[in-house]
């Protein structure tokens, strides 16, 4: 088969969601299709003793949250699948973000009863920045919630997006009776435990339906539904692949209900591998080079080994196991001879991967969030992966003085995941933490603890407001606990700002020396 046939049987997508709103369950339920589980563990596993899959940390089975970005690959009928199930807790969304960078397409997941929510709406900017195709999953029908056409009214106005509805709810809660399939012509009936009915639309006058048919809430749907047709949206693959239309699906996925049908329609619309943006131009993902790139680093998945995994995104050409690629960031040669194809913490080894695919690569303390790998002589690096400032800085420090060695390796092996960010003070060297969210910090302190040994202890610097310096305009003097001088791990100088005034403050008596917003470091962290 060709690299072309090959990529386009990769679908690539992330799942993303407000806390709650169904995200890691509906997850589950892909992978039971997929025959990678027997049986589907809920994210509130705790009592059951069942554990959602890609919730595979301690902390997240004992929390019942996701804080970490999880990676799926399996096969599903004629096409290879690679799922990524993102945080939906807001303290980890830089989390979330990196890895949006990595997929061809999103379902999005709303609760039936809240509507959209903040984390939501954070979410879909982002992927709206990026251009990336959407997918809607209305969730929780079997609960009672909002109406249908509120719900795709809010979808409109909130996020500024044409609705589609691909099927079309019969009542809710107690009072739900299934789905019209409108992209098929069938009715999908719910019932309860037992497995879903499918009705063609020509059988539901069958003297065997009318107890279903004659109800008000069916009748109420069949008038909602001709109103669609004749008022509403119409359907265009075209708009949906251009981010300017979301089809939109009702189902539960806890009951589960509705999610097969979801899950076959949106694997035959969704966008196989696309190009990607170099320093060189459009990289096509069936250029017979191989290339990828690093979006995320995930420190001990195998606490026996202490290892690090580096997750790949296959941009174009063709992997295979044992070849050697080049850091475009340093231009060093490496032979990538460990590498796994990553089911949550579980791992087989891969021989192979195409354009589309997610693979975990060995890591020997040499790679970075936002490289580059390269086959042959291409000298080029992929778009620059977002950075966000932190929000919240805590010193930080080990109980006991006589564990500086672990703790020190703690300290750099987690922070080069991402997802908390470690800087120096100047005059006291003490180390400073900062990150997104409260929730970090938590998460922070029991891997430390957990799987490096050591306790450590926080003393909070509040919340500052970081500008980064050029070395040359570096003046100590000027700085103090208020406008506190650190360096970051990269050596780069910058100031933590205590407020708004303290920073406007320091512009105006200070003209001369520029202040830098994150944004405008580099990937690598150099101040430009």
């Amino acid at each position: 088969m060709s690299i072309k046939d090959e990529v386009a049987k990769r679908k690539t997508f992330a799942i993303i969601s407000h806390p709650d709103a169904g995200k890691t369950t509906l997850t589950e339920k892909l992978l039971l299709y997929g025959n990678l589980i027997r049986t589907a563990g809920t994210v509130k596993g705790k009592k059951s003793g069942k554990f959602a899959t890609s919730d595979w940390m301690e902390i997240e089975k004992q929390r019942g949250i996701s804080v970490t970005s999880s990676v799926m690959n399996f096969p599903y009928k004629d096409f290879q699948v690679n799922i990524l199930d993102t945080p939906g807790h807001e303290d980890f969304s830089e989390d979330t973000y990196r890895t949006l960078t990595a997929v061809d397409s999103v379902v999005m997941i709303i609760d039936s009863v809240k509507g959209i929510e903040p984390q939501t709406i954070k979410l879909f900017k982002v992927c709206r920045m990026r251009g990336i195709p959407i997918f809607t999953f209305i969730n929780k029908l079997d609960r009672e919630g909002r109406e249908p056409f509120e719900l795709l009214e809010e979808i409109e106005e909130v996020l500024e997006i044409e609705t589609y509805p691909m099927n079309w709810p019969v009542g809710m809660g107690k009072r739900f009776l299934g789905i019209f399939d409108r992209m098929n012509q069938q009715f999908i009936k719910f019932n309860g435990n037992e497995a879903e009915s499918h009705i063609p639309y020509g059988e539901l006058e069958n003297e065997a339906n009318q107890a279903m048919t004659t109800t008000s809430e069916f009748e109420a749907a069949k008038e909602e539904l001709a109103l669609l047709d004749e008022a509403g949206n119409q359907f265009s693959l075209e708009a949906v692949l251009n981010g300017e239309q979301t089809p939109v699906f009702f189902g539960s996925a806890l009951a589960p209900f509705g999610v097969h049908d979801f899950f076959d329609t949106f694997i035959k619309l969704a966008p196989s591998p696309q190009a990607r943006r170099s320093t060189e131009g459009i990289v096509s993902p069936d250029n017979p080079d191989f290339s990828g790139f690093i979006f995320k680093i995930q420190a001990n998945m195998n606490t026996k080994h202490r290892d690090r995994i580096a997750f790949v995104r296959v941009c174009s050409g063709k992997f295979e196991r044992g070849m050697s690629v080049k850091l475009s960031r340093t231009g060093k040669v490496f032979k990538l001879s460990q590498s796994q194809q990553i089911v949550a913490s579980t791992r087989d080894t891969i021989d192979e991967a195409y354009a589309g695919d997610i693979m975990g690569i060995y890591d020997p303390n040499a790679y970075q969030i936002g490289d580059t790998l390269l086959e042959g002589k291409a000298a080029f690096e992929f778009d620059e992966l977002p950075k966000f400032p932190p929000e919240l800085f805590k010193k930080v420090m080990a109980k006991n003085v006589m564990k500086s060695k672990q703790f020190k390796k703690g300290i750099e092996q987690l922070v080069q995941e991402g997802a908390i960010q470690l800087f120096k003070d100047k005059r006291t060297e003490s180390y400073i933490l900062g990150a997104v969210g409260e929730l970090q910090y938590e998460v922070f302190k029991y891997r430390m603890e957990n799987e490096y040994n050591v306790e450590v202890m926080f003393e909070s610097i509040g919340e500052r407001i970081p500008r980064w310096l050029k070395a040359e305009q570096v003046k100590e003097s000027l700085f103090d606990d208020r406008n506190l001088l650190v360096r970051d791990r990269n050596d780069n100088y910058l100031v933590l700002f205590r407020n708004e005034f303290a920073l406007n403050w320091f512009k105006d008596n200070h003209k001369d020396i520029e202040l830098i917003d994150l944004f405008e470091v580099n990937s690598y962290g150099q101040v430009k």
